[in-house]
């Protein structure tokens, strides 16, 4: 894995993350002895970032990272974690200083921590980034040492254009796959420009990239690919990356046909990502030990070559492009 650094923060991170939605939960069975195994996987494999959100499992994520980082002697790598989701209704009024400051001390409490890394604001309505008032509220957290840093994460390529205008925010979370390609064409150059970092989250289109995926595979009850498939629960686009299922399967096929003898689908959609040098960290989940650490040695696959990035554009356009592109 390459080093990069994250943005204007004084955290150097490895190109490839964790992320650990998956062992807090609304990805079906995955039990805390996995989770534990996964994330001491990435770990040992050399990952120093892992991103997390105080809703994932209602804490139990965060919990899980500060005991499996306090078993290992004190380990530091960077943790982010989100906040905004525990509001109920999630409306923009409800992202108030004192709102704010109750999740990350509670965040504070879960992660074992006394300030902590970086805090995004999680997938807000968009009126919040048109309210000032929210990330002043933020910088007084910075100015208060409960936070290092802030950042948003969005789920549209015009909420992050929007979020970078204020100063403060030093990173934006996105989501970048080969069925998501949006972000290179309208908001990496920008990010660039004011060295803001990148988090490319749903590598995988939650999986379909991987190529396990089939027409007959069951997803469980409290598997958002089963009870978000439509948008029910939140922004569908965090489920199969927005992409019909039927279409994301044809297209699945499309793109096995690029990847390498040896190489599985999913070693080659992370290094996919990777050939942006925009993104700064790629954050795929692990159900597993095994699958951290086949994520982390795919930042060392050799860089796919300009017919097989132009065969990938291709599927996109002909075949994805239509459902998302203009969509987030």
């Amino acid at each position: 894995m390459k080093h990069h650094a994250f943005g204007r923060m004084p955290f150097t991170v490895t190109n490839v993350g964790f992320g650990a939605w998956q062992i807090g939960g609304s990805w079906g069975d995955v039990s805390e002895a996995d989770g534990r195994a996964a994330l001491n996987a990435a770990l040992d494999a050399g990952m120093t970032f892992i991103d997390t959100a105080d809703v994932y499992g209602d804490g139990r994520s965060e919990k899980i990272i500060a005991d499996v980082l306090k078993t290992r002697g004190g380990e530091r790598p960077m943790v982010a974690t989100k906040a905004g989701r525990r509001l109920n209704p999630h409306v923009a009024e409800g992202y108030t200083k004192a709102n704010l400051e109750g999740f990350i001390d509670r965040s504070l409490a879960n992660l074992a921590v006394d300030s902590l890394d970086l805090v995004q604001l999680h997938c807000p309505p968009r009126e919040v980034l048109y309210q000032p008032e929210v990330f002043e509220g933020l910088n007084a957290l910075q100015k208060a040492g409960k936070i290092k840093g802030y950042g948003v994460s969005v789920e549209k390529v015009e909420d992050g254009l929007k979020a970078i205008e204020y100063p403060g925010v030093v990173s934006i979370q996105i989501i970048y796959n080969i069925f998501r390609q949006r972000p290179d064409h309208l908001f990496f150059q920008e990010a660039r420009r004011r060295n803001v970092a990148i988090i490319a989250r749903v590598p995988l289109a939650s999986g379909l990239l991987s190529g396990k995926i089939t027409r007959d595979t069951h997803f469980a009850s409290d598997d958002h690919r089963n009870f978000n498939r439509n948008g029910e629960a939140f922004d569908v686009g965090e489920t199969f990356a927005g992409v019909p299922f039927e279409v994301g399967l044809q297209a699945v096929e499309e793109v096995r046909k690029l990847v390498p003898e040896g190489t599985t689908m999913a070693a080659f959609a992370l290094r996919w990502i990777l050939m942006s040098d925009a993104v700064t960290v790629v954050i795929p989940g692990a159900r597993n030990a095994e699958q951290a650490r086949a994520n982390a040695a795919a930042a060392d696959l050799a860089p796919l070559s300009a017919d097989v990035m132009a065969a990938t554009r291709e599927i996109y356009e002909r075949l994805i492009a239509p459902h998302v592109h203009q969509r987030w």
